[in-house]
């Protein structure tokens, strides 16, 4: 089973490198394993720095443009330019771990009718009590998520930049909502993955963001602000914050 990884990635020379070098470390440790094919599928979204280089430096990596700026765009031009039966949408500052696909792999292999699978960060850059504070958070959405999932059949949850989806599933869906382009984003994804089929929320895959935006917004600004756009995907539909800060290293 082909695995996309698509990755978004507006003005991220600064992380883009490392983000990359762990994705096809993955890939080679998965292909010795089982032979796993894989592409890396990096867009350039509207970049005004050197992201298109840096990304091109990695080899295999294809780069493709998408001059919309948003997040919603931009994994939408990677999984048109994808060939994978799976689509990993991977943040450009995000590290997934040894061992990430091969629980990717398992996870779809023993669940046919899984269709949308994700997992928790683990922010780097930041003090030690930081996550744990946001493994509490996570604990909590974890409860809303199996609650939103089993009893009410509403929703599921996704971490954005942290997840895989079937090709087939994509296709039923068509192209996604343009009136979310940051916030909300994974879990209207969500939302709409669990019409097709299971969306799986996760702690066996973790993986390493930057905590670029805990830091400079603060943990319980953003812990406030992406609750109200939880909820707000899922039971209306829309994004409770409509505009979104870039923050960079």
């Amino acid at each position: 089973m082909k695995i996309s990884f698509v990755v978004p990635a507006y003005n991220e020379e600064a992380l883009l490198t490392r983000s990359l070098t762990a994705i096809r470390d993955e890939i080679h440790r998965a292909g010795q394993i089982m032979g796993q094919d894989a592409e890396i599928i990096v867009v350039n979204n509207a970049s005004t720095d050197r992201t298109r280089e840096v990304a091109e430096a990695i080899e295999g990596v294809q780069v493709v443009d998408e001059p919309r700026k948003g997040l919603v765009q931009a994994r939408w031009c990677g999984f048109e330019a994808s060939q994978g039966a799976l689509i990993a949408n991977i943040d450009a500052d995000t590290i997934i771990p040894p061992g990430w696909l091969t629980e990717v792999l398992r996870q779809f292999a023993r669940n046919e009718k899984l269709v949308g699978l994700s997992g928790p960060y683990i922010y780097y850059g930041v003090p030690h009590r930081v996550n744990l504070v946001v493994a509490g958070y996570y604990r909590l959405a974890f409860s809303a998520y199996l609650f939103n999932r089993f009893v009410l059949n509403v929703g599921s949850m996704l971490q954005g930049g942290n997840f895989i989806v079937k090709r087939d599933a994509m296709l039923k869906l068509g192209q996604p909502s343009l009136r979310f382009s940051f916030y909300g984003e994974d879990t209207d994804m969500a939302r709409r993955l669990s019409k097709v089929g299971g969306v799986k929320f996760t702690f066996r895959l973790p993986a390493q963001s930057s905590g670029r935006r805990l830091v400079g917004e603060g943990v319980f600004t953003i812990g406030l602000r992406y609750s109200m756009n939880f909820f707000w995907a899922t039971f209306r539909k829309k994004p409770f914050t409509e505009a979104w800060q870039d923050i960079r290293e």
